[in-house]
């Protein structure tokens, strides 16, 4: 037994192993081709799963790497653990996500747009499959297709509404504001229809009086325990800060909704229903922002298993049988015209034209996440077979696929979307480039908290997607960050307030920046570099050759110091721009000189201009002014950069060469030194 546990336990980490890689190459390459990464991780799990090359017999595995386990669970029960929490992790996440104050409050035509979409999108994918299986309405297949047919997937629309600067757009507000009632309601009708199927289970029957009544009472259940949630958020919230920092009270946070989510399991309802709910109740409380940032790292390594197990569960064979295809274009034509006509229907009743209508109804047709874990919840259950499984695939292949373009179409038509003429919806883009990565995520950080403080409601669009949106009443900002770049679109009468924000962060940012001055004024901490305590770790002196050391420099004074060391450091083979390594070497000499004392300097920096680490050393025995600490000239000069976007060890390497000036009388021996070998050496044998 010990043996088998330890045989099945090492094929699930080489398992975890070969889906990470694959769902990263995978999405990679999807978004290459423009379609969402999910896509391309649901695509690597068909590929690498049982139904494909997963089955290849391989030398320790004689059955493939992922044999077939069943066909109601593809996958090994120990892999598909992984993907349950995943899909709580998932749903735990889109709670946070979701709007509650646009919920409860914000807008009348979301909700009734957000309704029509659920009730027209159930209604049709019950209708069909009930007609194509030519069984009941009320077959809980008919019921699970039903509720598959009404899941949105709002991060797709909300980027392509941002590229297309209409993120504040009357069409743009009341889609996201829909899609809020659109989750909901679809979880709503998950937890009635988990319900029937556990009655169904139970061999219960199926009058109309049966099915009010488990109706009444997976509603009473989510109703109860959603609105205990939301009553006792700031409690939850601080039981969970009783755990410590950001990324304690996370955990203690998603403890909880594992917690909740054991709960609605009991109750014969699904686990990501409690998930969600957590997620909703804290996703108003001063914790929800924090709680998204710090669980980032658990959802971008669990969530692609997830689809990938998804993905493994696809028998290809029946993706490519007449009856699945023929279902599933059926199925996917309906579910496709289920939201265009269930929400853009009802926004013609509410002040906008045929034109707007539209883009409304192909904003709400892209399917994903939620689906397909419904999906797996039907196929684990046994409630839908492998060929409605494909079906469902389909559906959500197709409807991602067929959004983007369609509702970039319908956007870039002329005119507006509504009867009337309402604030402008053309919107403006501010972009400042605050050449610093860490600044910009600092200023980031900086709006985004005084927007909170302004009464706003900022939400990510979608947890990996960078985007976030802000809001309040009728003024709508989509703000997303690229590199060192800041990037805020909203309405042309709006950017005088979003400019004078950001210019407030911008001097929190300087005034905070300010209180670093005394260091500036002090040579404590400089003076670390010159420690005879320093650590001399040998096999840092290694980046070192005789190539780049120089024994009598030509410069005369402090920059052509410095571009005569970056001639020195082209020897070692790792710079890529000479330009840029000597630019970012001056600016950092900008911002205060790295001159020490004994007639030292240490010029260095981080850029993009070198492959790897290098260090270049030179000395002019006369000395040169380098406005060193002690006004003195500086005769030695040590020259380290890295790479900006590596981890490697600049400032020990720093260390470690001034220790060895310290600890071997280096100084005098350096400028008696006749030959680079001779200063090499002097490194190279330094014992620890």
């Amino acid at each position: 037994m010990e043996n088998n546990i330890t045989e099945l336990m090492t094929q699930l980490v080489f398992q975890l192993a070969v889906i990470i890689f694959a769902v990263r190459i995978f999405g990679k390459l999807a978004v290459k081709v423009g379609i969402p990464s999910v896509l391309g991780e649901l695509i690597a799990g068909i590929v690498i799963g049982p139904y494909a090359f997963g089955a290849v017999a391989l030398p320790g595995f004689e059955n493939g790497l992922f044999p077939l386990n069943s066909a109601s669970l593809a996958v090994r029960p120990e892999l598909y653990s992984f993907s349950i929490i995943a899909s709580i992790i998932l749903l735990f996440s889109s709670g946070l996500e979701t709007d509650l104050k646009l919920f409860l409050k914000y807008s009348l035509s979301g909700g009734i747009i957000g309704f029509g979409g659920v009730a027209v999108s159930f209604l049709l994918g019950d209708i069909v499959t009930m007609v194509m299986l030519k069984t009941s309405f009320m077959d809980v297949r008919c019921l699970f297709l039903g509720i598959m047919s009404t899941a949105t997937s709002v991060g797709i629309t909300a980027r392509i509404l941002s590229d297309r600067k209409k993120m504040d757009s009357p069409e743009g507000v009341t889609i996201l504001a829909a899609a809020v009632f659109d989750d909901v309601l679809g979880i709503v009708l998950l937890a009635v229809v988990m319900g029937i199927v556990s009655a169904v289970s139970g061999g219960s029957s199926l009058s109309g009086q049966a099915v009010a009544l488990i109706a009444l009472k997976a509603f009473s259940i989510w109703l109860f325990f959603t609105a205990l949630c939301i009553v006792l958020s700031k409690k939850i919230a601080q039981f969970a800060k009783l755990f410590g920092g950001g990324f304690d009270f996370t955990i203690a946070a998603f403890g909880v909704a594992l917690i909740l989510s054991g709960i609605f399991e009991k109750q014969g309802l699904a686990m990501i229903i409690g998930a969600y709910t957590t997620g909703l109740a804290l996703s108003g409380t001063e914790i929800a922002p924090i709680i998204q940032e710090k669980i980032h790292g658990i959802y971008k390594f669990f969530v692609p298993i997830f689809f990938a197990v998804m993905g493994m569960s696809v028998n290809i064979q029946e993706l490519t049988n007449p009856a699945v295809l023929k279902l599933g274009f059926v199925y996917t034509v309906f579910a496709l015209a289920a939201k265009i006509l269930g929400c853009g229907g009802p926004a013609l009743g509410l002040g906008f034209n045929m034109k707007g209508a539209l883009r409304i109804g192909a904003g709400m047709v892209p399917r994903g996440e939620v689906a397909l874990i419904i999906a797996g919840i039907g196929l684990t259950a046994g409630v839908i077979n492998q060929e409605l499984f494909g079906v469902v695939i389909l559906m959500t292949l197709f409807t991602t696929l067929v959004a983007p373009p369609l509702l970039n179409i319908l956007l870039g038509t002329k005119g507006r979307g509504t009867r009337k003429e309402v604030k402008s919806s053309e919107s403006q883009q501010f972009i400042w480039d605050f050449g610093d990565t860490q600044i910009a995520m600092l200023i980031f950080d900086l709006f985004v908290t005084d927007l909170r403080k302004e009464g706003f409601y900022v939400q990510m669009m979608n947890i990996s997607d960078g985007l976030t949106q802000a809001r309040k009443g009728d003024v709508a900002l989509s703000i997303s960050m690229e590199g060192s770049k800041l990037n805020i679109q909203t309405a042309a009468e709006d950017m005088g307030f979003v400019k004078g924000a950001i210019y407030e962060a911008v001097l929190s940012m300087n005034n905070s920046l300010r209180s670093l001055e005394a260091i500036k004024n002090s040579n404590a901490l400089q003076q670390g570099l010159i420690s005879s305590e320093n650590r001399v770790n040998s096999s840092l002196m290694k980046i070192l050759s005789k190539n780049v050391i120089s024994t009598d420099l030509h410069a005369e004074n402090k920059d052509e110091v410095l571009e005569e060391l970056v001639w020195l450091l082209e020897k070692s083979g790792k710079v890529l721009d000479h330009k840029e390594v000597l630019a970012d070497i001056k600016a950092r000499e900008k911002i205060m000189s790295t001159g020490l004392e004994n007639g030292i300097a240490l010029p260095h920096a981080k850029s993009n201009g070198v492959k790897d680490i290098c260090v270049a050393i030179g000395v002019k025995k006369d000395g040169i002014d380098f406005g060193a600490m002690d006004e003195k000239k500086s005769k030695i000069f040590i020259m380290i950069v890295s790479p900006k976007t590596s981890g490697a060890p600049q400032m020990q390497a720093m260390a470690a060469v001034t220790g060895v000036l310290q600890k071997t009388d280096g100084i005098e021996k350096i400028l008696s030194a006749k030959s680079s070998q001779e200063i090499l050496r002097l490194f190279t044998e330094i014992k620890k």
